[in-house]
Parts: structure tokens; C-alpha cells; sequence
């Protein structure tokens, strides 16, 4: 018996709980991980509501005089890269790569908090950038063809102002040049990309592997073509398309550090959420271990103290315990 309660320890350490991948999936551990952040999904849904009211809305319609068309008179050209692309490009492929480390490491937490923070990344990008579209109402460089689609001008005799004769919803966008939405949406979602793969493949591990330095460079690359292409395509200046960049790299870093640590740390590879998990089972296991060896140890002291009744001590003294143990039980069943 006694060899029983001294074995009993080493068992119950070897079935402390061991995270391993695949234990935590969407099926397991999603609809917890979701209600979780339950107040962030309903915030996300009203950015999304502001996001469509502030296109809706009129912007700003800065005074335009004649002396000003020089530098807003570029033709009127088609986008290179068309509005629909965009959410394809800052969003879709991003979630793609999510999704396929997902499918590697079966981490619901990984999978729950990337989408999260990529989606409020480009979100909350998507509501600066349009609400400061709509505060400055800066004239795009194609702004005369918008405005006068004849080629032919028409200004206030008095103020020289634009005396527009286009289509209200083309002169609508000809006041939305700053900052570029398409950059700031490619550089939320695409920087948020860079910094998601530069954890994962641990860029800053100190071994100095440069090749890893192209894996993460080439989302921001891609969303630097898109910025060009907005200058390309005359439907932005050049200081728009910088604003843009800085406002979506900003917003995807403070989005992607909201859930992940630093790309550099040492482990910045996976959430925060996976941490607090392991730490919480870790600690609910030690805590498990610790109560169950006090009991053994309980157990050994009462069966020390209590001597068997049918062996006697040298003086012929006999204890009999049996009425302490029936006392024990009555209370138990009490």
C-alpha cells in the first residue's frame, strides 16, 4: 500500500496537459475564441458602417481657380489597377497565406487573431484615409477633364472658381485625391502580410539568412506598384500616394502588434493568446500537481500516525485506530 502512494506521484505529473499542435482548431476552440472578442467583431461592424457612410457623403470642394488647372489638367485615363482589385490584393491574398499556415499548424488562435488583425487593419485604414479624402477634398491632376469634359472651361466671373458641367459622381471622386486609397488599402493589408511572414519565418533570428528579407519585402513591393501606378495613371500626386503608404504601414503595425509580439522577439512567431493559453494550462496543471501530492502526503501521515491494530509497539502498548477511521467516514458521508 505504501508503495502504491509514493508511485502515485510520478503518474499523475506524467499526465499534465502537453500543448501540441492540432489541439487547438476551429472546431475545438473556435466558437471560445470568437466569443472572446465577441465586442471587437460588433466594433468591426460599425467601421464598416462608418466606412460607407463616409463614401457616400460629399467631400470638401476646395476653391479651384483657373490659374490653378495647369497642374490639373492630365487626361482622364482608366486605373491600371481597378477599384475591385484592391480588396483582392490587400485582403484575399493575405488571408490565403493565413489560411494555408493554419492548415500547417492547426493554431485557431493564430488563424482567429491574423484574420482579426488584418481585417481591422485595412478597416481602420479604409476610415482615416477616406474621412481625410473627404476633410481636404484636394483636386485630383485629371481634375479639368472630370470637370469639363468638353475641354471646354467655364469659371465664376468674379472668383475664378470652377463652373463644373461633368457628371456630379465623376466630379465627386475628382475631389478625393488625398491621400490614395488604393495605396493605403494595398501598403494595410499587404505591410500587415509582411509583418505576419516575417514572424513565421523568424526574419530576425539572428542567423543571417537574407534570403528570408525578400519573402517579407516583396508584399511591400507589390504595394508600392500599386502606389506608382496611381501617379501612372494621373489620378493622384505623388505626396497622396506617400501619405497613403504611411497611414496603411502605420495602422498594419499597430493592428499586427495588437495581437502578435514584435517580428524580432523571440517568440514573435506565434499570438499572444497562444502564450496566455500555455502559460494558463501550464499553471492550472502545476496547480493540479501540487493539490494531488499535499493529499498523498496527507494520506502517508495519517497511515504513519495510525498504527495497525494487530502489531504492538515494544512497551505492549496497542492504539486501535478503527474508531478515528469510522469517525472520519460518518463525516464523510455527512
Amino acid at each position: 500500500m505504501e508503495a502504491q502512494y509514493h508511485t502515485s506521484p510520478q503518474r499523475i505529473i506524467g499526465k499534465m496537459p502537453e500543448i501540441q499542435l492540432g489541439t487547438h482548431t476551429v472546431r475545438s476552440h473556435g466558437v471560445k475564441v470568437a466569443r472572446t472578442h465577441m465586442h471587437d467583431w460588433l466594433i468591426f461592424l460599425l467601421l464598416v458602417v462608418i466606412e460607407i457612410v463616409l463614401n457616400v457623403i460629399e467631400p470638401f470642394h476646395r476653391f479651384v481657380g483657373k490659374d490653378m488647372m495647369t497642374d490639373l489638367s492630365y487626361p482622364l485615363k482608366s486605373n491600371t489597377v481597378p477599384f475591385w482589385a484592391v480588396p483582392i490584393v490587400a485582403v484575399l491574398l493575405p488571408l490565403a497565406v493565413i489560411s494555408v499556415y493554419y492548415f500547417i499548424r492547426r493554431d485557431v488562435y493564430d488563424l482567429h487573431h491574423a484574420i482579426l488583425g488584418l481585417l481591422y487593419s485595412v478597416l481602420i485604414t479604409g476610415v482615416i484615409t477616406d474621412a481625410i479624402k473627404d476633410a481636404v477634398g484636394r483636386p485630383r491632376p485629371d481634375f479639368f477633364w472630370r470637370c469639363f469634359p468638353d475641354g471646354k472651361g467655364k469659371f465664376d466671373p468674379i472668383t475664378t472658381d470652377v463652373m463644373c458641367t461633368g457628371l456630379k459622381s465623376v466630379i465627386k471622386e475628382g475631389h478625393k485625391s488625398f491621400p490614395s486609397g488604393h495605396t493605403s488599402w494595398s501598403f494595410a493589408g499587404l505591410g500587415f502580410l509582411a509583418l505576419y511572414l516575417s514572424g513565421k519565418v523568424r526574419v530576425f533570428d539572428q542567423k543571417g539568412h537574407v534570403a528570408k528579407l525578400c519573402i517579407v519585402f516583396f508584399p511591400l513591393l507589390f504595394a508600392a506598384l500599386v502606389g506608382i501606378s496611381r501617379v501612372d495613371d494621373y489620378w493622384h500626386h505623388w505626396q497622396d500616394v506617400f501619405a497613403g503608404g504611411l497611414i496603411g504601414l502605420v495602422v498594419a503595425s499597430f493592428c499586427y502588434l495588437q495581437f502578435f509580439p514584435p517580428p524580432y522577439d523571440i517568440d514573435g512567431w506565434g499570438p499572444h493568446a497562444y502564450f496566455q493559453m500555455l502559460a494558463e494550462s501550464r499553471s492550472g496543471a502545476q496547480s493540479t500537481s501540487n493539490t494531488s501530492t499535499a493529499l498523498i502526503v496527507r494520506q502517508s501521515e495519517l497511515e504513519n500516525v495510525f498504527i495497525d491494530p494487530q502489531h504492538s509497539n515494544e512497551g505492549g502498548f496497542v492504539r486501535d485506530s478503527t474508531p478515528i477511521f469510522e469517525g472520519m467516514d460518518s463525516q464523510r458521508r455527512h
